[in-house]
């Protein structure tokens, strides 16, 4: 069913678009233009905006899915789905019980679930590669924070490399909280393979293990697979995924927590 045109904002008309083509693969402007209910040359240029924005691969005519092969540094991607990032912080941190021994990669969503722990009354071991998350969980006087070393990446603002992978491997941790660049049926992906290696060490040392993810990640493929859905023990996110995605999640045996 068409969408009425009157009430989609560009953003809407974006995700739309995106939907579209992750459910397909690749799609034709005329397709689209019909199916969101606006003129082809708005559709045109919402594609342009996209493909500059590195979420699909324009062609003559439409569009394909893009793989994921860079990311803006996290002080960009902090300023998106700002709200979006946040509910998915605040859910996720409700979810962690008192007295757990936590890690928590670096990255833009799980910096919001660093800080949305930090305002409550826990007793936590926080183990962690991000400056940003070892800053603000470091703040609660109840929280004993331990700060991976490693060579610096500033994109990140977190600490990567073997030596930040051997350290890991020194700890046991009750759960692990990861982020990623993109995530499909075949499981998480990351840009960065210094930062998959990181997570996949994490997830090693704990009894569990949390992805927390933006919808914008759905659908997607980026270099690095991080592991296989059946690896996660919850997928945490801001919207219900596609049919596919969700299907993918509840065979491999997560729990999904949607907090819209």
């Amino acid at each position: 069913m068409d969408i009425e045109p009157s009430r989609l904002t560009k953003k809407e008309r974006h995700e739309l678009i995106l939907s579209e083509v992750r459910r397909s693969a690749s799609i034709r402007i005329s397709k689209l233009a019909r199916r969101i209910g606006v003129a082809g040359e708005t559709i045109r240029r919402d594609l342009i905006e996209l493909g500059d924005a590195g979420l699909i691969n324009r062609t003559y005519g439409g569009a394909t899915i893009s793989l994921m092969t860079s990311e803006p540094v996290i002080s960009e991607r902090g300023l998106t789905l700002v709200e979006e990032r946040a509910r998915v912080g605040r859910g996720a941190a409700g979810l962690v019980e008192n007295g757990r021994i936590v890690m928590i990669d670096g990255g833009s969503t799980t910096y919001e679930v660093a800080r949305s722990l930090s305002q409550l009354r826990r007793d936590l071991t926080v183990i962690t590669n991000s400056v940003g998350i070892a800053s603000v969980t470091g703040a609660n006087p109840s929280f004993r924070v331990i700060l991976c070393p490693g060579t610096y990446d500033s994109r990140e603002a977190s600490v990567l490399g073997e030596d930040t992978v051997e350290f890991v491997r020194r700890y046991n941790a009750d759960i692990a909280i990861i982020g990623a660049s993109a995530v499909n049926g075949d499981g998480p992906s990351d840009t960065i393979s210094g930062a998959a290696a990181v997570k996949r060490a994490m997830m090693a040392r704990s009894l569990s293990a949390m992805l927390v993810v933006t919808n914008d990640k759905f659908g997607r493929s980026s270099l690095e697979r991080v592991c296989a859905l059946s690896e996660l023990s919850d997928v945490v996110t801001d919207r219900e995924p596609e049919a596919e995605l969700r299907a993918a999640i509840d065979e491999a045996g997560g729990e999904l927590h949607v907090f819209a």
